[in-house]
């Protein structure tokens, strides 16, 4: 039996909720991974992982083995990377995840200039608008946009990003400009989330967060695509202030319920608190970081 393997599936069915989503993402047989956890708790002599037709659970000894687990295969995954020289030099792959719009507008151009300083280091960029978990997908580092809850993760703030309601000046002319949250359940909007229930929009209504009904004329998957629909006259729609600030500046977009918005949202970027952080992450922040800022001041 390797131990290691073992220890590691442990892990991956622990941490994925289930021995088939282990699989899938290890890209190990579902026997394999249930062989390997079923000789690891034969070797220890103790059950960790209740197994039911409603999925699994922890033992009370799994409980207390698993995070006693995760820091030993945390701390291999570090020596091994200290014996490569990743933490001498940077050097190596790192891995990326960010919103799709803010990593094609923002984080790319960045990114391209960091492979020009860096020839060793090379970077895979995954631009998604679904959360990505840094230890479940072996991601390096992400873009975060949103309020974060305390952890363990080491988070760096970059700005305050506003949420912001605007339309075309075409459909504006044609259908009014609302002054007020309740005025949007009679104009068109165009929403990013496919949903089987009716939208709801977040407002600041004086010191208190209020949802106010929306009557969305058509939803999209992707950022991109809404806002485009917003600028050929669809409706109103909701986005982030820098997915929409070129389009303003040239006069395609306008704001409008500014009074209205609520509190902005960070931008911080997120990666593991390990003891070591890799020289090519460190590289990567020292460089990333004031650029970024700069981008989103201007």
């Amino acid at each position: 039996m390797d131990r290691l393997e073992s220890m590691a599936a442990f892990v991956a069915t622990v941490e994925d909720g289930g021995f088939s989503a282990a699989a899938r993402r290890t890209r190990m047989p579902l026997a394999t991974i249930s062989r390997k956890v079923s000789d690891l708790e034969n070797l220890l002599g103790v059950r960790l992982i209740n197994r039911s037709a409603r999925g699994i659970s922890l033992t009370e000894s799994g409980q207390s083995y698993y995070p006693e687990c995760r820091r030993l295969l945390d701390e291999l995954a570090e020596a091994e990377r200290a014996a490569s020289g990743e933490y001498r030099a940077p050097r190596g792959e790192l891995v990326i995840t960010a919103p799709i719009v803010f990593g094609r507008m923002h984080l790319l151009p960045i990114v391209v200039d960091f492979l020009r300083a860096y020839p060793e280091v090379e970077i895979s960029l995954r631009l998604t608008d679904e959360i990505v978990h840094l230890g479940d997908e072996q991601v390096d580092l992400a873009v975060r946009i949103s309020r974060l809850p305390d952890s363990s993760m080491v988070a760096t703030k970059i700005a305050d990003i506003r949420h912001v309601v605007c339309a075309s000046p075409t459909y504006l002319a044609e259908r009014g400009t609302p002054l007020h949250p309740g005025d949007l359940a009679s104009h068109d909007c165009v929403s990013g989330k496919l949903l089987a229930t009716p939208d709801t929009w977040p407002f600041r209504i004086g010191k208190a967060i209020r949802s106010f009904p929306i009557r969305r004329r058509l939803a999209a998957t992707t950022a991109e695509a809404v806002i485009e629909a917003a600028i050929a006259g669809a409706g109103l729609t909701r986005a982030l202030c820098y997915q929409v600030v070129e389009a303003e500046k040239q006069g395609r977009l306008v704001t409008v319920l500014r009074a209205f918005e609520p509190e902005p949202t960070p931008l911080s970027l997120v990666h593991s608190s390990a003891r070591l952080v890799p020289l090519k992450l460190r590289a990567f922040l020292d460089f990333a970081v004031p650029r970024l800022k700069q981008r989103l001041a201007d």
